[in-house]
């Protein structure tokens, strides 16, 4: 997992081909007026842009995920925005089967910790690592960024 502010994005650009191309849509779009939906970027990479309320730890972890496919890049657009996190390795008990339709994996476990996010930061999440988002009070927006491995 990664945590960074857009300042220092281009830190990660080596990381993936996909990469930069995710972040200069950030930079070439007003991110704040996207609408919410999916958009297919390139040969995979897709931004699915998601509004809605925060909710609590509790709720959130209900959906406690990971992808085997993808690495998930998410930037908040409007927050503060608060994760749980757990590395896949301690993640012991599954919550059903992992579906390849939507590459995603559920756990019963509980997360290891939670950080917060502002406006204009991200995190970097690989298929190691298991998380769950939305957590906040009031109206989120934010920018999940699908990039294929």
């Amino acid at each position: 997992m990664i945590v960074d502010s857009l300042h220092n994005a281009a830190k990660y650009y080596g990381l993936h081909p996909n990469f930069k191309k995710a972040f200069d849509f950030v930079t070439q779009n007003d991110i704040s007026k996207l609408e919410e939906g999916v958009l297919e970027i390139t040969e995979g990479l897709k931004v699915i842009v998601i509004a809605g309320e925060g909710t609590t730890k509790e709720e959130s972890i209900k959906g406690f995920e990971c992808h085997d496919k993808n690495i998930d890049i998410q930037i908040v657009v409007k927050g503060p925005e608060t994760y749980a996190w757990k590395p896949r390795e301690k993640c012991v008990n599954p919550n059903g089967d992992y579906s390849d339709e939507k590459d995603v994996r559920f756990f019963h476990d509980k997360p290891d910790m939670f950080f917060q996010l502002q406006e204009k930061q991200f995190t970097i999440l690989f298929p190691e690592d298991v998380h769950a988002a939305m957590i906040g009070d009031g109206s989120l927006k934010k920018l999940v960024f699908k990039v294929k491995i």
